[in-house]
């Protein structure tokens, strides 16, 4: 399990920050080079270059993101009107893609963050560009909604780009669409003007996913580990039925493909963290927000706690805590994770995606005054950020386009590279975990400084 370093603080993490910060704009300014608007999106490295995988477009928002966030973190402008003029000029038909789960990635990554840099007062008061953001967050948003698929006990959820049987546990990261959406007071209206809430979907597919894609330690099946994820839940779309778990890019739907555990992990957090800035009044139709909370609370502790407990002392995964290989490593997990090994890849896409969860919902603790608790998610989160910054995974090679090294993205298509002389794929970068390196280093730094707290949504008055 992870060791956790209960001395680190923020602050000693700055300077390790600022050498991230600047291998980043070396990155961002590569990947345009090559990449320039009208290439395929970038997906993964494949010998230090970032090559396109198509499946669906689902990282073109982590792209033009990290030039946002370099802004945020740095201030140099060259990078906040790269983000602002690609997002215009390329992202609106991320919009109205109807045939995806991404919208909270690609959208929320841009136009929401150009939207929150203006709330926050970073950006000169541009009434066009705030509302020209607002309207396209409205949009993603309904758009995401409407990805609906009913559920037999009055429920539902939003489908994955598998179909309507198809529930992932990524897209409740991605529900932060709906969430902006109805913050600026949007809906999504259906046959015969029916108004239907956004929040109210949102709390739908939370529940969803934390019924059928979490477990729990409760004889739910052989294989009931408390923590544990699914990739994929299927279900019966003639009745809305559940019938069984399954993956795409897991080794199986009874091991816990590590990435898809880390979604949920973040997922549920800053959700929670969003759901405190509404008014009681607004969970009235939906049980109450003891009740709603009470779910996302349960799944983020359950993740959180399953992940320390499943993932090497350093704190970065192997890619599925049931990869056949890890039998061949030994006691893998009293030790740090070895990416050059022969069996089996880690994953350092979701150390840097389950990290940020760590850390918020340490937060979400604290600030309700479990300071035990949380105070042990706030150092496990900064342990793993520690590792990531290391010479080991972080990359300083100019020749080398990826900012995180050690990222897989589909093990089981055997699409990662592989380097000559190794046996698992290692040494390359994902997109996504890039971006959400980016975002948690913000995280961090923004709590080292004291500047204002960093939420996809902003500043908000309660």
């Amino acid at each position: 399990m992870i060791q956790i370093n209960w001395q680190i603080t923020p602050s000693d993490l700055l300077p390790k920050l600022d050498r991230l910060w600047s291998a980043s704009a070396a990155k961002i300014d590569a990947i345009e080079a090559s990449l320039p608007p009208g290439s395929p999106s970038p997906v993964f490295t494949v010998e230090g270059r970032y090559t396109a995988r198509g499946w669906t477009e689902w990282t073109q928002g982590f792209q033009y993101g990290a030039a946002l966030l370099q802004f945020d973190a740095t201030g140099d402008e060259r990078f906040l009107q790269l983000g602002i003029d690609r997002t215009v000029d390329a992202m609106a038909p991320h919009l109205t893609h109807v045939g995806v789960h991404d919208h909270g990635f690609n959208n929320v990554s841009t136009y929401g963050a150009i939207w929150r840099l203006q709330r926050e007062g970073r950006l000169p008061e541009d009434a066009w560009l705030r509302r020209f953001c607002e309207l396209a967050l409205k949009v993603t948003g309904a758009v995401q909604a409407a990805r609906w698929s009913p559920t037999i006990d009055g429920g539902g959820y939003i489908y994955s780009f598998n179909g309507p049987q198809s529930l992932f546990v990524d897209t409740i990261r991605s529900c932060r669409a709906l969430a902006v959406s109805h913050q600026l007071g949007h809906a999504l209206l259906g046959e015969r003007d029916e108004k239907i809430s956004l929040l109210g979907r949102l709390i739908d597919h939370a529940k969803a996913t934390a019924r059928y894609n979490l477990w729990y330690g409760d004889g739910r099946d052989a294989y009931d580990v408390r923590g544990r994820a699914a990739h994929e839940s299927v279900f019966n779309t003639k009745n809305g039925e559940y019938r069984c778990p399954s993956t795409q890019q897991g080794y199986s739907a009874f091991s816990t493909w590590t990435r898809g555990l880390s979604w949920a992990m973040v997922g549920f957090p800053e959700e929670l963290e969003w759901l405190a800035t509404l008014d009681d009044a607004e969970f009235e139709p939906f049980g109450g927000r003891d009740a709603v909370e009470a779910v996302f609370l349960k799944a983020a502790q359950a993740t959180c706690d399953f992940y320390i407990e499943h993932t090497p002392t350093c704190g970065i995964p192997y890619w599925d805590t049931g990869a056949p290989g890890l039998a061949l490593l030994g006691d893998y997990l009293d030790r740090p994770a070895e990416p050059f090994n022969a069996h089996e890849p880690v994953d350092s896409s979701a150390a840097a995606i389950g990290a940020q969860g760590l850390l918020r919902l340490g937060r979400y603790l604290e600030s309700r005054g479990d300071g035990e608790a949380g105070g042990r998610y706030r150092q496990a989160g900064l342990t793993v950020l520690d590792t990531l910054l290391s010479p080991a995974y972080l990359s300083t090679d100019d020749s080398h386009q990826g900012l995180i090294l050690h990222s897989v993205y589909h093990r089981p298509n055997s699409w990662d590279h592989i380097p000559a002389g190794q046996s698992v794929p290692c040494g390359e970068s994902s997109m996504w975990g890039d971006y959400h390196a980016r975002e948690l280093a913000l995280y961090v730094q923004r709590l080292a400084k004291g500047e204002p707290y960093y939420t996809f949504f902003g500043p908000t008055a309660s």
